[in-house]
C-alpha cells in the first residue's frame, strides 16, 4: 500500500499553552518547534504536539460527565511507577478511576487532559 499521508501532529485545547507545553516537554523530552502567545508546537519523536488557546476552554470530564473525553494520548514507559512519579512532580494529577493501573495509569495533564502512561505500547515503533 501506498502511503499518501501522515501524521503530523496532534493539537491539545487548553487556556495555557506554554504552562501545558512545558508539561509535555519535560515528561516527553521535546523540544520547542514554535512558541507563540496562543500556539507552541513541540517536536519530537516524528510528529508535532501543539498546544492551542482556546477562548472559554473547559477541561474534559473522565471517565464521564457534561465534557466527555474526547481523545487522550497514550505514552510508552518502561516502568509506570518512574513514569508516574515523574509525570505527577511535572503536574499531572491521578485519575480517580484506574481500570487497569499495573498496565495503565490515567492522569489528567495540567490542562484537564486525560492521557495514559503504558508498557502495553512499544517504546520504540521504528
Amino acid at each position: 500500500m501506498t502511503t499518501i499521508a501522515r501524521l503530523a501532529g496532534v493539537s491539545l485545547d487548553t487556556d495555557d499553552p506554554h504552562g501545558l507545553a512545558s508539561f509535555y516537554q519535560h515528561l516527553l523530552g521535546l523540544e520547542v518547534f514554535l512558541d507563540s502567545d496562543d500556539v507552541v508546537a513541540l517536536k519530537g519523536a516524528g510528529f508535532l504536539l501543539t498546544t492551542q488557546r482556546v477562548a472559554g476552554y473547559v477541561p474534559p470530564d473522565w471517565p464521564s460527565g457534561p465534557t466527555p473525553k474526547e481523545m487522550h494520548l497514550d505514552v510508552a514507559v518502561a516502568d509506570l511507577e518512574r513514569a508516574e512519579s515523574l509525570a505527577l512532580s511535572l503536574g499531572a494529577t491521578r485519575a480517580a478511576y484506574q481500570p487497569a493501573p499495573e498496565e495503565w495509569r490515567v492522569l489528567i495533564d495540567p490542562a484537564g487532559h486525560p492521557f495514559c502512561l503504558t508498557t502495553q505500547a512499544p517504546m520504540d515503533l521504528g
